[in-house]
């Protein structure tokens, strides 16, 4: 049996709950990292014999576009499927029903899914360490009730929340800037899941191209990429209310 783990993970929180859930899965790894901004996608096949985790964050309630652009080229071809939706402990709203509708249609048969928090991506003093031990503790007791899931046969499909229509997917207008500590090395460009950075010039970025996912931020070695203060105060007075109290992670199977 194959394990593929289809990731989403600009600032790496994803991986971390994707990786304990692969990691207790057994079988062979496959990686298939969907931040690539020229990975062949439609080149990814599958087989019914596989097990496919995809994990992705949610961006506002949604599955971000790209991530589902991305996934959508993939050839499922009966594969079974876990989803793993890992939001910043306010809300993933219609993430995983829009996980399970594009899983679905790019041929997957999905059998259970997780809820997951992470670090907030963007404002970082919200589910700061998470996944943190008593995470990783729940997570693999899901671990295992899938993995009884996958040896019975049942392929039976979660209901999951969430909401048809989706709600509206809207840009934070976050959009990291190069200040003077900048020495355009050039990685924040290259790590960029969609091309917004200009490889010639990294002090150049594409606001309308930009997903707001603070990947530039995380893989800059000078700390030169930032948001406006203002906006990151404005934010993180917004989130307080509704991101204080601590979420648990859920099991759908």
């Amino acid at each position: 049996m194959k394990v593929y783990q289809f990731i989403f993970s600009p600032t790496g929180g994803t991986k971390k709950v994707a990786d304990i859930l692969t990691g207790q899965l057994g079988g062979e790894k496959i990686p298939v990292d969907l931040t690539e901004v020229n990975g062949d996608f439609g080149s990814v096949a599958l087989s019914s014999e596989d097990i496919a985790v995809i994990a992705v964050p949610s961006y506002g309630g949604r599955v971000p576009g790209i991530a589902a652009e991305r996934l959508a080229a993939v050839h499922g071809n009966g594969a079974r499927a876990v989803l793993v939706c890992v939001y910043g402990n306010r809300a993933y709203e219609d993430t995983l029903v829009e996980m399970l509708d594009t899983a679905k249609k790019a041929g997957f048969k999905v059998i259970a899914a997780v809820g997951a928090i992470a670090e907030h991506s963007i404002a970082r003093q919200f589910a700061t360490g998470r996944p943190d031990d008593a995470d990783r503790k729940v997570i693999v007791e899901f671990t295992t009730q899938i993995q009884a899931k996958i040896a019975s046969g049942d392929t039976i499909e979660p209901v999951l929340p969430g909401n048809r229509p989706y709600k509206k997917s809207g840009g934070s207008g976050m959009v990291p800037k190069a200040d003077k500590e900048c020495v355009s090395c050039g990685i924040c460009a290259k790590e960029c899941p969609v091309g917004a950075i200009d490889a010639q010039d990294p002090k150049k970025v594409n606001g309308d191209v930009c997903i707001s996912c603070m990947r530039c931020v995380a893989v800059c070695p000078h700390s030169a990429r930032k948001v406006n203060p203002v906006m990151m105060t404005a934010v993180g007075v917004a989130l307080k209310k509704v991101c204080s109290e601590r979420k648990e992670c859920e099991l759908f199977i």
